[in-house]
């Protein structure tokens, strides 16, 4: 029986974290390869399991440390049939590790004396690049795609998928209508370019309104991630789709996409100034709840993002259930 499948604690408002740059951190900062950015096939080495062990393990201390929840992180980004042949695996292969991913999450959790709650997700990438779609899904063909991954992590003791990274909203909706016919919850993370749009082009506003209007409003809540603040600040207001959006995984670096792609160097930007920025987008949109970081951020962002987040003065206003 699953711990918060029927009950998601983040939507009662109260503040959770989430981890940094997961790949990134890992890549760049302890030199540790991993195989075309798919971290679930870390997990069958003893060696690089702990690395990530030990990664997951600061976030937590962290959480813990300021009596915050926390987002606990499934690695299973690359672990779905897209991935297939250039992971050189099977879809039962692909199977196993989830279930695998959400283990070790599920470990962590139950290792852990947090008082407040812990949250396991399974989490999704696209399927094509994650920085620019390569072609354009529908929404039934999405649907029918995602399921399969959804419900192998259905199957776990994940409390929750995420579709993170997503670059189109076609995807994102199908996504969701999958989640809500296996009835497990989900979140919708979108991507964004320097121009605050998806790089499909379309707004973002759209593509929240579109994935709710589709799905009937399954997603439990919308995030934004692997963007800098700069790229999307000026695209929010204080409207009924923004109030959807109750998470953000910022990238450190202000590079774009395709800066980033082309980058052989990790750009780990100003943590002290990252953690500002959240508090100007806490300040525009007091209803966030849910921080962590993207791309080139580790322990040291996210650090300054709780300072940052963590008694911030406009969330006194908040009520409960804002995001649902």
């Amino acid at each position: 029986m699953t711990t918060f499948r029927k009950n998601l604690p983040q939507l009662s408002g109260e503040l959770f974290l989430h981890d940094g740059g997961f790949e990134t951190d890992l890549i760049f900062n302890h030199g540790i390869d991993i195989p075309e950015f798919a971290a679930h096939t870390l997990l069958p080495n003893p060696d690089t399991r702990v690395k990530v062990v030990t990664y997951f393990q600061q976030f937590l201390e962290l959480a813990a440390k300021n009596d915050v929840g926390f987002i606990l992180d499934a690695p299973t980004w690359k672990a779905h049939n897209h991935w297939k042949s250039d992971l050189g695996c099977t879809e039962k292969d692909l199977e196993l590790a989830n279930h695998d991913a959400v283990k070790l999450v599920q470990e962590l959790r139950d290792g852990t004396d947090s008082k407040r709650p812990i949250v396991l997700n399974g989490i999704t990438g696209p399927c094509g690049d994650a920085y620019a779609p390569e072609n354009l899904i529908t929404v039934d063909d999405a649907q029918k795609y995602h399921s399969t991954q959804i419900g192998w992590l259905a199957d776990t003791q994940a409390d929750m998928v995420s579709a993170l990274t997503f670059t189109q909203s076609t995807e994102a909706a199908g996504y969701a209508k999958a989640a809500a016919e296996i009835d497990i919850p989900c979140v919708i993370s979108f991507t964004v370019e320097t121009d605050g749009n998806l790089p499909t082009g379309q707004t973002l506003k759209d593509a929240v309104r579109f994935v709710d209007e589709v799905s009937n409003g399954y997603p439990a809540y919308f995030m934004i991630n692997c963007a800098h603040p700069d790229h999307f600040i000026t695209v929010l207001e204080d409207a009924e789709w923004s109030r959807r959006i109750c998470g953000l995984r910022c990238n450190a670096s202000r590079q774009s996409h395709d800066e980033l792609d082309a980058c052989e160097v990790l750009d780990d930007g100003n943590p002290q100034e990252l953690g500002r920025q959240y508090k100007d987008l806490l300040t525009l949109m007091p209803w966030l709840n849910v921080f962590g970081g993207c791309c080139g951020s580790d322990i040291r962002h996210v650090r300054e993002i709780a300072k940052a987040v963590i008694g911030h003065p406009d969330r006194s206003s908040i009520k409960k259930d804002i995001c649902a």
